[in-house]
């Protein structure tokens, strides 16, 4: 999307020329976009809920910024989960610590970026159409899964919430808040804001989010933990990309989770490290 910019040889005129079209943009993106919808013209790029609307530079990324980008997405995606995997078998480190603070990195990236709006981000709501169909998505999906657990591990079904009910109930009340707003913010948000003008197609997109969601979680050192966080990470990839509403991917993450938890496949989800807030 071209960047209508007047220039102007006065002092001053261009910055000012070039603010008064940022909010000139903003506010019919705003209007375009309601609560619910996409947050940034299709021409713009791939982005997040909170991303503003962005210069031709950013939205169509010079082959340099590319390979910059590719290789910071490799960086940030694939070396870091490799290090902290052992970080924690090596020195023991629980995940609880090593989550909050990468939350609030992300977040500080996010708040001193001019394109981003953490305020339009998190006021994002979900609508009832939405909220329908992650419950119908969410209730053939935990049917399947009961099913494969009832048939092919008998015995760890429910095992968690009925050998250990007091773990159980933390775990259910901890985890949306000591896990899911981290993973959500990182691998979403952050991800879109940053990454999507990568990303011409939005399969492309959705597949390479859901692989390096995957790829986060094989520090738990199995292939169930790896491929369900392969296909859940597609899926709400999916979702974000058609709503751009953090609340409703982690809403959506938040279920999902307490199925695991809840119907006997949590200890594929433990590193064997005490997480102290467990």
């Amino acid at each position: 999307m071209d960047d209508p910019i007047t220039h102007s040889s006065r002092p001053g005129a261009s910055h000012v020329t070039i603010n008064a079209t940022t909010t000139t943009r903003t506010a019919s993106l705003a209007a375009q976009f309601p609560a619910g919808s996409r947050a940034v013209a299709r021409a713009d790029g791939f982005a997040a809920g909170g991303s503003l609307p962005r210069r031709r530079d950013i939205a169509a990324p010079s082959d340099q910024r590319r390979w910059w980008l590719i290789g910071e997405l490799g960086v940030l995606f694939v070396v870091a989960p490799l290090l902290m995997r052992h970080a924690v078998y090596t020195y023991h480190v629980p995940l609880f610590y090593a989550l909050p603070p990468v939350l609030l990195g992300i977040i500080a990236f996010l708040f001193f970026d001019p394109t981003f709006r953490l305020r339009r981000e998190l006021l994002r709501g979900i609508s009832w159409p939405t909220v329908r169909s992650i419950l119908i998505v969410f209730a053939t999906g935990a049917v399947i899964v009961a099913g494969l657990v009832t048939v092919a591990m008998p015995e760890r079904l429910f095992a968690l919430a009925s050998e250990r009910p007091g773990k159980w109930l933390k775990i259910m009340a901890l985890y949306p808040f000591t896990s899911v707003l981290a993973q959500e913010f990182v691998y979403r948000v952050f991800f879109f804001h940053r990454y999507g003008p990568l990303f011409s197609n939005r399969v492309l997109l959705i597949v390479v989010n859901g692989l390096v969601f995957g790829l986060g979680h094989a520090l738990f050192r199995n292939w169930i933990a790896v491929g369900g966080t392969v296909v859940t990470g597609m899926l709400f990839a999916w979702r974000y990309e058609r709503t751009r509403a953090f609340w409703a991917v982690w809403f959506e993450h938040v279920l999902w989770g307490w199925l695991v938890f809840t119907i006997g496949l949590g200890v594929y989800f433990f590193t064997g490290v005490k997480n102290p807030a467990w």
